[in-house]
């Protein structure tokens, strides 16, 4: 499925947006599904959508889809991968279905259980889902985030006062609404300099837009003449340890083997041709590698592989050679799809004005190119292999910098790792750090920031709130727990833009609720081991008495130390790099030529990063993106 919008009066007034504009919104959408883009409309409520068909190419799996007594309705983005069972359980409870779509059992899981509904969805999901008799919208998003989910509260003009809920997959849709101003939320705008990501917290780039958070579920009553909202989050209210799934008998490393091996059969479920991305690393080899015998066990079509980088990397030990290798192993059918530097720069401009967002990686231009590809070959689907590193430990100088950094605080007062956590997080991974901010934004921007207020406070307070949802002895968990809270979201949102504009559909199997909750529950010792040398994973090699070991990922590794090659093991992490320190330069130019970006940065910044963009790329990524999304935006 590709997007879902929504359009609620309080009180259940006239909905002001006419039936033009409500398609001009939902086209706003660039995914293009094949098929079943609608609209639904009933007192105070509109609902629109755009499908890409994954399961049930029928019309049964159209959307918005009626409940089964019409006093329910929903929008649906996503995949359910416990489908049987929550249907299983629902048919003991009476409920029967109409078709096998998985938004039927999402709809009826809603309809039936309420909140219980969140703790039993296995799967990526973004949807609105509205009780007509009880005058309350529900918009929810999984736990890890895959797929995103944005709302803004609309005042039109006579309408009576009455405010309307606006939400949509896409931001852009939102702000397509004609009572919505297109403004840039500039202590965002700041964060994004900083941290490349395009939320900080539930905020966003544009005033006023907000983001619902992975995990969260927020109940929007509209009976009266204003919203009245609830808040709920599935990791404060799930108890990460104790909701993991498998045989808990098991040693660590059948469990990891058994529950990641669960995860990828349940992401290959599809009514459309499938494919991986396979970068010839650890985390895209495990998955090609059960996804390969899964498909001989059922009897699939060959597994078709692809991997992306650049096309001048005619290296031995590059992503194309280490996939071509892994691929000859796995007997796939593999296909590359390199990017040039042209590409690079005509695709990195396309991506912002086609997301109405700036890029938060480079490889995000591989991640398009190697979906543009696949989907012309016919494939619908791929299996990527994000969420790994965030929930095995797979970062390795992030991880050593934050044990140092613990054990500087040993001596001082208990519980002040919690509270400067944050800081550290922050500082440690900027890319235009705080203190350089005085020089590279004009005076009045910076003065108004207050020292980067809103930036340094939610880190600071997001840190202290992930430190203590789980006593567990070891700060470097709490570090762990951070970097997926915060850096997973990121790298999720890049590979679902990405994708989409394609109209493909990313699927995670490591960034699953389950795998993430076994990845929780493991000592750090378990995911980490500091006391092994740290060139293992820069380029290093092991003594052969270490042979296959390494301080990253460890239980991941010996997991499937048995199938995947040696190499592959101890190689350094990557992931479909690209040399965008060389290429910055040739898209620099719209520093000078953009209004938005003098209105932010001072002349002497964006000449000097223009003039020496190879120089000073950790200035020039995210200026250059700044510059970009401001031109899509305000000319």
């Amino acid at each position: 499925m590709c997007g879902v919008l929504g359009i609620i009066a309080a009180g259940g007034g006239r909905v002001s947006v006419t039936e033009p504009q409500a398609v001009a919104m939902r086209d706003r959408m660039v995914h293009r599904g094949p098929d079943g883009a609608g609209l639904w409309q009933s007192p105070g409520v509109l609902l629109g959508h755009r499908r890409l068909a994954v399961i049930d190419l029928s019309e049964t799996g159209h959307q918005p889809m009626r409940g089964a007594r019409a006093r329910s309705a929903i929008v649906y983005n996503g995949e359910l991968y416990n489908d049987a069972e929550v249907r299983a359980f629902l048919r003991e409870r009476g409920t029967s279905f109409r078709g096998p779509c998985d938004t039927e059992t999402v709809l009826a899981a809603v309809d039936r259980l309420g909140h219980e509904a969140m703790g039993r969805l296995r799967g990526m999901y973004a949807f609105g889902h509205v009780d007509l008799d009880a005058g309350v919208v529900t918009l929810a998003r999984d736990p890890l985030g895959v797929k995103p989910l944005y709302y803004a509260i609309a005042q039109p003009s006579g309408t009576g006062g009455r405010p309307e809920l606006v939400f949509a997959s896409e931001i852009q849709a939102i702000l397509a609404h004609p009572a919505i101003s297109v403004l840039p939320d500039i202590p965002v705008v700041s964060a994004y300099l900083t941290t490349i990501r395009t939320t900080l917290g539930p905020r966003t780039l544009f005033a006023g837009v907000r983001a619902v958070l992975p995990g969260e579920w927020i109940e929007f009553d509209y009976s009266g003449p204003d919203f009245r909202l609830k808040h709920h989050d599935w990791w404060s209210t799930t108890d990460a340890a104790a909701s993991e799934s498998g045989d808990v008998g098991l040693d660590v490393v059948s469990r990891v083997r058994a529950s990641v091996t669960d995860s990828v059969r349940r992401h290959l479920r599809a009514d459309v041709p499938t494919s991986c991305l396979l970068s010839g690393g650890l985390d895209s080899s495990i998955i090609c590698d059960i996804a390969a015998r899964v498909g001989r066990e059922e009897s699939h079509p060959r597994l078709s592989t692809y991997c992306s980088g650049a096309a001048e990397d005619l290296s031995a030990d590059g992503d194309f050679a280490h996939a071509r290798r892994m691929a000859a192993l796995l007997d796939s059918g593999h296909t590359e799809a390199p990017v040039t530097r042209a590409m690079f720069a005509e695709r990195w401009a396309a991506l912002v004005t086609g997301s109405g967002l700036p890029l938060s990686t480079p490889n995000e231009v591989a991640i398009n190119q190697v979906a543009r590809t696949l989907r012309a070959d016919g494939k619908v689907v791929t299996l990527s292999g994000e969420g790994a590193d965030e929930l095995f430990a797979g970062y390795d100088i992030p991880l050593t910098a934050a044990a140092r950094h613990v054990a500087s605080l040993a001596g001082c007062q208990q519980g002040e790792w919690r509270r400067v956590g944050g800081g550290f997080q922050l500082d440690s991974s900027a890319w235009i750090a705080r203190n350089a901010k005085p020089t590279i934004l004009n005076e009045p921007v910076w003065v108004g920031l207050e020292d980067d207020q809103a930036l340094t406070s939610f880190y600071r307070d997001e840190f202290e709130r992930v430190s203590g949802q789980r006593d567990d002895g070891d700060p470097l968990q709490a570090h762990l727990r951070f970097v997926r809270r915060i850096n997973l979201a990121g790298l999720l949102l890049r590979l679902d833009s990405a994708t989409m504009l394609e109209s493909v559909e990313g699927r995670t199997p490591f960034a699953d609720q389950a795998v993430a909750t076994l990845g929780e529950s493991l000592a750090m010792s378990e995911k980490f081991d500091a006391s092994i040398a740290s060139d293992v994973t820069i380029g290093g090699t092991l003594p052969e008495h270490r042979a296959g070991q390494s301080r990253t990922k460890i239980a991941l590794r010996r997991a499937f130390a048995d199938r995947i090659p040696m190499d592959v093991l101890r190689r350094p992490k990557a992931s479909f790099p690209l040399p965008f320190q060389e290429w910055v330069g040739d898209s620099a130019g719209v520093l000078r030529q953009s209004e938005f970006a003098r209105s932010l940065f001072t002349t002497a910044a964006i000449e000097t990063v223009a003039s020496q963009p190879r120089e000073l790329w950790q200035l020039a990524w995210p200026m250059v993106n700044i510059a970009m999304w401001g031109r899509r935006w305000w000319g």
